[in-house]
């Protein structure tokens, strides 16, 4: 995994209290971490496939919405501070196969005091887009 030497400790925090969370569920791996890029693969089984053995929306759209909320989060200079998803939307391409995998690659929009935008491509093993979304991510006071 590459991580940013800059964000090492967020990163560090984040991941830290190993609670399970939505990306356990999913089977990701992160393979890069920085404030301009998070990058994660995904395996297409049986915890996100839809019935008929292909990709469900729905996990797409989860990989899309933790990369997002995560590059928010790293981008965040004020600790008193969160990221959550305020809107997502997808556009779901190309379906993919159960046994496969998808690599999904978010990068900032815009990145400002109250939101941020991110958008993830997801790819096939063999680079074929498969679902592109945008994520809007509201700014607030940690609890």
């Amino acid at each position: 995994m590459i991580v940013e030497e800059e964000i090492k400790h967020k990163v560090t925090e984040l991941f830290s209290s190993r609670k399970k969370t939505m990306a356990d569920a999913l089977g990701l791996t992160y393979l890069v971490i920085t404030k301009n890029e998070l990058q994660a693969k995904m395996p297409v089984y049986e915890n996100t496939i839809q019935p008929f053995g292909i990709l469900h929306g729905g996990a797409s759209v989860a990989l899309a919405e933790t990369l997002a909320s995560i590059g928010a989060y790293l981008n965040l200079t004020n600790d008193s501070k969160v990221a959550v998803g305020l809107e997502i939307n997808a556009n779901h391409i190309k379906p993919v196969r159960y046994g496969s995998y998808v690599i999904g690659t978010a990068k900032p929009i815009h990145r400002g005091a109250q939101t941020q935008v991110w958008e993830t491509r997801i790819e096939s093993e063999n680079q074929k887009l498969v679902s592109i979304s945008r994520c809007t991510l509201a700014i607030i006071d940690k609890k």
